[in-house]
């Protein structure tokens, strides 16, 4: 009988790949914009240099090794399959801590941010800095199961999450996360608090002082930002949350349009001033929506939360959030509240951090700083609760 969590690695039959690189050859490319910028969406060029690397440069297996060098596993929760990492510490007594990515993103986001987990020491931190690492797939994304019915929303997904870490031998643990990984996040702690030693959100969401007199210099920056965000750069967000099926069709059936779709995402979204992502970055987790053929399950999970979602951060929020929370505001994300916003629904900050550098993605941008950041929010929580300690591994502690 096979165990559950259950071992996974992760095998792309070598006739998928020859596929991908024969329809990358074959694409049907529309005209170019009659712009010369970004206005009208990814250039032509830019999306015709990635998908020609994308078909005979870039190499899966490499990826994949990489990626089967981390300790996977699949659990049944709610009725679906939940692929995950989990990442021990050396440390028996390390803090558990899960974390939790959004869309257009992947576990993978997390990736060099591990190793600066888990292993503090080598790293510039200290012993007690170790963390055990959780990082789930969100369901319908990359190698989770594709629900086949709807009402998977952020709270449902967080109760999902708490029962992993039950699971895991985990009774409470920090919850952090960026895009739908800090709704998901500020979910458990409106459902389950108790579960929860800390959270740490990229950023929180909250909304903007209704009095636009107290606004400071860069509380309107950041409202001009989001203005603009909402007027030239939120389609996707439209079309998700409206027909995730109609898109679903041409980015599951064209690997050059999910390049664009995608693409234009991972490369607005990040601070191109400090790097962004790298070609290579792009299309590993291009592939594995790709390969798992989860365009259409990942938007859906727009229609199903993200209208709540967007209240949190444009309109207002009736809940406070009593749990120790650190934040990090990264300078090219959008939204980016302010730490005097955040803390009329956080009421317990205990680390606020506006790093110099690093975008949307910013553990994948940034991964020293976020892991420096989660460290600090764990230094300042209160004194160790020996229940945040893990049991044994597949334990079932609730």
């Amino acid at each position: 009988m096979a165990s559950d969590p259950e071992p996974f690695r992760v095998d792309i039959p070598d006739a998928e790949i020859a596929e991908l690189r024969t329809r990358l050859r074959h694409t049907r490319w529309p005209d170019p914009g009659t712009v010369s910028d970004w206005s009208q969406g990814m250039p032509l060029q830019e999306v015709q240099d990635l998908c020609r690397y994308w078909s005979e440069d870039y190499d899966w297996r490499t990826t994949e090794r990489r990626i089967n060098k981390l300790p996977q596993f699949r659990t049944g929760i709610d009725g679906i399959r939940i692929h995950f990492l989990h990442v021990r510490s050396a440390d028996p007594a390390a803090t558990p801590l899960v974390l939790t990515h959004g869309w257009p993103g992947s576990f993978l986001e997390f990736e060099d941010a591990l190793p600066r987990l888990t292993d503090p020491l080598a790293h510039g931190g200290t012993a007690a800095d170790a963390f055990h690492v959780v990082v789930p797939s969100l369901p319908g994304y990359a190698f989770s199961d594709r629900p086949a019915s709807g009402g998977w929303d952020i709270h449902r997904i967080a109760r999902a999450w708490c029962e992993l870490m039950s699971r895991l031998g985990y009774p409470r643990f920090i919850a952090a996360g960026s895009d739908w990984g800090t709704s998901i996040s500020t979910s458990i702690a409106l459902q389950h608090s108790g579960r929860l030693l800390g959270l740490h959100l990229v950023p929180p969401l909250v909304a903007p002082d209704p009095d636009p007199g107290r606004f400071t210099e860069a509380e309107q920056a950041a409202l001009r930002d989001l203005d603009e965000r909402s007027r030239s750069g939120s389609g996707y967000s439209a079309v998700h949350s409206t027909r995730p099926q109609t898109i679903g069709y041409a980015l599951t059936d064209s690997p050059a349009g999910l390049a664009a779709w995608i693409g234009e995402k991972l490369a607005t979204w990040t601070d191109q001033a400090a790097g962004g992502l790298t070609r290579d970055q792009m299309l590993d987790n291009l592939s594995l929506y790709w390969f798992t053929r989860t365009a259409a399950s990942s938007a859906r999970l727009y229609w199903e939360s993200i209208e709540e979602v967007a209240r949190w951060f444009t309109a207002t929020t009736s809940d406070t959030i009593d749990v120790a929370a650190g934040a990090t505001v990264f300078p090219a994300e959008v939204p980016r509240p302010s730490r005097r916003w955040a803390e009329r629904r956080f009421t317990r900050i205990v680390h606020w951090s506006e790093p110099a550098a690093g975008g949307h993605f910013g553990a994948w941008e940034q991964p020293e700083r976020f892991a420096a950041d989660l460290r600090a929010t764990r230094r300042r929580l209160p004194a160790d609760d020996t229940s945040a300690r893990p049991g044994p591994y597949g334990s079932r502690q609730r």
